[in-house]
Formats: structure tokens, sequence, C-alpha cells
């Protein structure tokens, strides 16, 4: 069977029994162990566990039950996400050793609905960073080109679809960490809206922020493992309270009469790659030859979103980082005569360059006399970006955007500059700081052959038009290059299935 085969086909075809779980699983760790030596996607592999759940699914089958929507698909998750009595480890060493005594609820959902996890992925530090490069552990490498990055911070999920080491993954989004590492990997990803999908488990950076979405092959992939992990949550006091309607329900509907602005600013912006606008113009013109009615719309006060981000987010990350001291959990620095002694060896050791740039910046932007002029101005800001995004909502249904200036860059490219660095995320923060849902869909490649994405942006609880507007561009996509791992990946059907 094709390669090609993701979370929708292999859980309709587990679920009928053409084929198990077990299979799925064992095609998608053979393709672990050849190559995740060179990719380094996972912080941990957890192939024995994955067994016992497949087979799990399996004996479900067998009796008659349905496993659930996700049914044998493997997944793999973001090593902030907590997982009960395996290591998470937010790729820190200030949590060496830590293993949560429960699951994120968004790692319950998945197991609800049939997934099987293969494994906890790397990621930069705490989430901080565009490049998977902020790692204890060391860097994830691009599965289409070893030498670039896959982007970050969630660039061992983006890696392991890419890579084709599960067919789908979790992610957690600040101010793109989900959306760009799925574009320089060649890769759907998306931020869903801000309390769409719970937080509880989810290891905070920026917690008005921090969203978990999914990362797969295509649109309805995408779509399928965000509608299973979404949904209220009493344990969330953040997460809405109702139930929305479905992500997937508009796939399949096309696009005639919707109506797309083109965001001036972030088509126009310098530093933008022309084969990157390229593909936008493209893609406009792919949406507009599809029935939807397409022109250009102004959003001003996003040209301010990377400046007010990095006061808002390493604000929140100096209060939700502060409990790392040592004392409960974690590494604790030994040797030291005293307790502030011990507090601050523990962080420093602990804590990478990143993650100790950060904190500094954020208790200086909260600090007294500094507040109002920083922290105050910056939300202020914000405030003006989500103007800005409802006025362009009263005039079209998605907005697009390019969502990375370029393709993946050469590992150390940037990592000696964090401002260079920073600019990697200046198209995805603006839907953060708003708390709009935004997608990245593959759409086509650059010149240097490696892959492009392009965003869709909708309102507040639009994924649905948001993913309807997606799965357009995405059949109209030119060829999307192929990661040279992925094309070998055969699943057969199984031994059961053939009796």
């Amino acid at each position: 069977m094709s390669d090609t085969f993701g979370v929708a086909s292999i859980a309709a075809s587990v679920r009928s029994g053409a084929l198990t779980a077990s299979d799925v699983l064992e095609a998608h760790l053979e393709r672990v162990a050849a190559h995740e030596d060179t990719i380094h996607a996972f912080n941990t592999v957890l192939a024995d566990e994955a067994r016992r759940r497949a087979s799990s699914v399996d004996d479900r089958v067998a009796s008659g039950h349905d496993p659930g929507p996700l049914a044998g698909v493997p997944i793999a998750l973001k090593d902030n996400l907590c997982t009960r009595g395996t290591p998470t480890t937010c790729s820190s060493r200030i949590l060496d050793g830590w293993r949560p005594p429960y699951d994120a609820t968004v790692v319950e959902r998945l197991a609800a609905a049939g997934a099987v996890v293969v494994g906890k992925t790397n990621l930069d530090e705490f989430a901080m960073g565009s490049s998977t490069e902020n790692s204890a552990f060391g860097p994830t490498r691009n599965p289409h080109d070893p030498t670039r990055v896959p982007g970050g911070s969630s660039g061992g999920s983006a890696a392991t679809v890419a890579a084709g080491f599960a067919a789908g993954a979790l992610g957690s989004d600040t101010g793109g960490s989900i959306r760009q590492p799925a574009a320089l990997c060649g890769v759907v990803g998306a931020k869903p809206t801000y309390g769409l999908v719970s937080r509880y488990g989810l290891i905070a950076f920026a917690s008005s922020l921090d969203q978990v979405g999914p990362f797969a092959m295509s649109v309805e992939d995408a779509a399928l493992i965000l509608d299973a992990v979404s949904g209220p949550d009493p344990f969330d006091s953040t997460c809405l309270t109702s139930v929305v309607s479905p992500s997937a329900s508009n796939l399949g509907r096309g696009v005639e009469g919707l109506r797309v602005g083109i965001i001036s600013e972030m088509s126009e912006a310098e530093g933008l790659a022309p084969d990157v606008r390229a593909r936008l113009v493209q893609a406009a013109e792919a949406l507009e030859s599809s029935g939807a009615t397409v022109a250009p719309v102004n959003v001003p006060a996003v040209t301010y979103g990377l400046s007010a981000y990095y006061l808002i987010a390493p604000a929140e990350a100096s209060s939700n980082l502060a409990r790392y001291d040592g004392v409960r959990y974690g590494l604790r620095a030994p040797g030291t005569s005293d307790i502030t002694e011990m507090y601050t060896e523990s962080r420093s050791r602990g804590f990478g360059d990143e993650v100790k740039r950060r904190i500094m910046l954020g208790t200086y932007a909260l600090s007294a006399g500094y507040y109002d002029a920083y922290y105050g101005q910056a939300q202020k800001v914000r405030t003006l970006i989500i103007r800005d995004f409802d006025a362009a909502y009263e005039k079209f249904d998605v907005l697009l955007s390019p969502t990375t200036p370029g393709t993946a860059f050469p590992i150390g490219e940037k990592s000696a500059d964090p401002l260079t660095m920073y600019l990697n995320d200046v198209f995805t923060i603006p839907s953060n700081l708003a708390g709009h849902p935004a997608v990245s869909v593959p759409f086509g490649s650059g010149d240097d052959g490696l892959p492009i994405g392009i965003q869709v942006l909708a309102p507040a609880l639009r994924e649905a038009v948001m993913f309807q507007a997606a799965e357009v561009l995405e059949s109209k996509s030119p060829a999307n290059p192929i990661a040279p791992m992925r094309s070998a990946l055969s699943l057969q059907p199984s031994a059961r299935s053939a009796k």
C-alpha cells in the first residue's frame, strides 16, 4: 500500500480489519530504526508501550468493538506534554529525571480515540526557539536535507511526520512553533483558537499564547487529529466550555464564494524571499480560479507583532519558569552551602542560554518602573492587532500570508544572532497574540528545492472554514517535495485480513 497512507486511511483500514494496528506500528518503527540516528526527532521512543497499545487496538477490532476515530494511528508527542510515568523533559536539563504522575488531557483524548503514541519528540528548550537547535539533547535535522533545521520549537514533531516516523504528531504553538516547522518540513501544521484545546498537562511557556495543535501529511488528517483532542476540559479554566462544530465539517465543499484577503503587510514584507512571494501569488490565484473572491487587505498593527510578542512571551515565561528551582523536582545542584546558592546554581546549570535570555528579558519587562513602559505597552499593541484582524474579518472569511520568510536554513547559520532567529516567526506571531486559528499548508518548493508553506488565517472558532480553504490550496499545490526517507514506506495488508 502507498506510503501516503495517512491518518484517515490508517484509521479506516484498521477499523475495517484491512490492516492491523500492530503491522502499522512496526512499519513506522522500522523507519525510526533506520533513520532516527540521522534526524534525531525523538527524545524518547516508546516502542514497548506502543506495541502494547497497538495490540490492545487489534483486540478491540477482533472483538467487534470500534477503537475510535484514530484507530491504530501512530502519533508522536512533543516532549512538553505530560505523560504519566514517562520522562517529560521540555528538552531541558532542569527537568532531568522527572516523570509526571498524570497524562495531559490531549494525551488521554488520543488514547480514547485509539491512537498509538510512538514517542516524545525533541524541541527547543521549553519551546523557546525557531530551529530546534536550543535543545539540551542536540538539534533535530530536517528530513529533506539533514544539514538544515526543521524549524521550531516543535521541530521534532514536524520531522517525525515528514520522515514517516509517525502518521501525525502534536506540538505546541506560542508564536508559530507548529506552523513554522510545518512549513520548513513540508507538512500541514495547525494552531487552533485559543481555548479550543485543553492546555492541562502542557508545560507552560507563555500561558496566554500557548496552544496544542496537530501535524499531519494532509489537511484532512490534521483536522481529524484536532477534532479528537479538542473540547471542554474542567481541568483547564482557559478552555472553552461549549462544544463547537468539528474542524473537518466543511471539507470537500470547495471555496466557491469564499472571500479571501491577502495580508499586504506580510505579502510585501521586507525580507520575504522572492520564491516564497511567488508561491503566495500562485496560491492566491489557485483559490481565485477555484471560485473564491481574492483581494488585498491591510492589517496594519501586525507589523508590531514581533516587538509585542518578545515582551509578553518572555514576561510570562519569567513567571512560569520561576517554579524550577531545584527544590521539588528536576535538577538540583550539589554541594551548595545555602538555599540562595542552590537556586542560583540549579537554574544556571539547568537552563540553556536562550531560556536564560528570555527569563532575564521577561523579568526586566515586569520589574518596578518598567512594567507600564514595556509589558503594559505590549498588551496595548496586542489589543490593536486584535482590532485590526476583526476589521479585516468583516470583509473576508479567511486571510492568506506566507508562513515563513524563507525555506529551511542551514544548522548553525542563525543560532549566534537571536534577532535574526526571531524574525522567522514574524508572520505567525500575530495569530497567537489575537488568539485566532491558523494553518500552514505545503505549497510547492523554493528555488533550493525545499518546502514552502502558505498560511491560512481565520477568525476565532472558524477552524472549519480555515481547513475548507486549506484543503483547496492543498489540492492546487505544485508538486511538493517528499523527504527521501519517507518515500520508501510501505504498509501491507494484515495476515488477519487475508484469511
